[in-house]
């Protein structure tokens, strides 16, 4: 596989030890963003909504009035991701904690009537955030799969509300379908990672992938019957001797993924990229007959990331972002009116991930 040189951006799945605060995070005043010499004729009306840190992974709420994200910022003593909600109402963000603040959180999403959230935290196994990967001694640039996840909704005042999972495995990276009576989510509790589907009461568990590879980040279709991901499908014996030695050792590398689609319980599967590098972060067009997601397959290094779209039966390829950096976590509104998505751009040149939202022109 081919390795990505950097992609700190990426905060799904990283973690770092160390003491933690609790504090929201500080954000000046959202700002408009000129985008007309990117030329990203999609996006209008840019305007960046956090300052600093590692911001990652913004889900709407239901009703488009808040989003649900996680953020990382050792500078304020917040050592590894935590979940935080913020109204997108006024100028400015005004961000509170609804993780625990303690383990390591990511992957939240809302549940209708937009006063709950769902996410996956190691706290119970440790207050600490969990250890990360040696990524020099590895030599390959990895995710660490934490058996420690599990999956958690929570009210907006941060109380857990009810656990979902109690086991020793990966259950991580869930989502909800338009009607929010049901979940996708990634699990590697079959011995291998792959996505399963369940009601939102623990019931109706479905695996729903079973080929050797990470399956993961999966979205519903705008009318709930289908699902979009990401996976990895090492078929040579020595990139399947690669995954296997990994997986072994907790780790995955996500340098190598394309978007696949298939209907929510699993059949009519399909492939819809066939581009190279790392396919990732899909989410359905409103439409239902697209796909947004990013990509890095036109990178000579493994960088910049952008974000295309693409029909769901793999034509029409469309270039969405024109960035030098990292464009990642794309989310449309529920109104379609809107996309939320990760940057590095605008950040001075340092490492800042940050959030932005823009008027979706068709």
């Amino acid at each position: 596989m081919k390795t990505v040189i950097t992609i700190l951006a990426i905060t799904s799945l990283l973690g770092f030890s160390g003491s933690v605060s609790n504090e929201a995070p500080i954000h000046e005043d959202s700002m408009s963003v000129n985008n007309d010499i990117l030329k990203e004729p999609h996006l209008q009306n840019v305007k960046q909504l956090t300052f600093g840190g590692e911001n990652a992974e913004a889900y709407f709420s239901y009703d488009d009035k808040s989003i649900v994200y996680q953020y990382t910022n050792k500078k304020q003593g917040i050592e590894c991701d935590r979940i935080f909600v913020a109204s997108l109402a006024g100028d400015n963000l005004d961000p509170s904690l609804v993780s625990t603040g303690s383990g390591r959180t990511t992957c939240a999403f809302f549940l209708p009537g937009n006063k709950q959230v769902i996410y996956a935290s190691t706290h119970l196994d440790s207050k600490a955030c969990p250890a990360v990967p040696d990524r020099e001694k590895i030599k390959k640039y990895v995710w660490p799969i934490y058996n420690e996840y599990e999956l958690f909704i929570a009210d907006l005042d941060g109380k857990i509300i009810k656990q979902l999972t109690s086991n020793r495995f990966y259950d991580a990276e869930a989502t909800l379908s338009p009607k929010g009576d049901k979940m996708v989510f990634t699990s590697n509790r079959s011995g291998d990672l792959e996505l399963y589907t369940m009601n939102l009461d623990g019931s109706d568990l479905k695996q729903i992938t079973n080929e050797l590879g990470y399956d993961g980040g999966a979205f519903f279709s705008p009318d709930g019957t289908k699902l979009v991901f990401r996976a990895s499908r090492p078929t040579t014996e020595e990139d399947v001797a690669e995954y296997k030695e990994l997986y072994a050792q907790g780790l995955v590398a996500p340098t190598s993924m394309e978007l696949f689609i298939c209907n929510v319980d699993g059949s009519d599967m399909r492939q819809i990229t066939d581009l190279g590098k790392a396919n990732w972060a899909p989410y359905f067009h409103p439409s239902g007959k697209k796909i947004i997601f990013s990509s890095n397959h036109t990178a000579e290094r493994g960088f910049p990331f952008n974000l295309y779209l693409i029909n769901i039966d793999g034509t029409g390829l469309e270039q969405i972002s024109s960035s030098d950096t990292f464009d990642a976590f794309p989310m449309f509104s529920y109104d379609g009116k809107k996309l939320i998505f990760s940057s590095n751009r605008n950040n001075g040149g340092n490492r800042d991930t940050n959030l932005f939202i823009a008027d979706w022109v068709e």
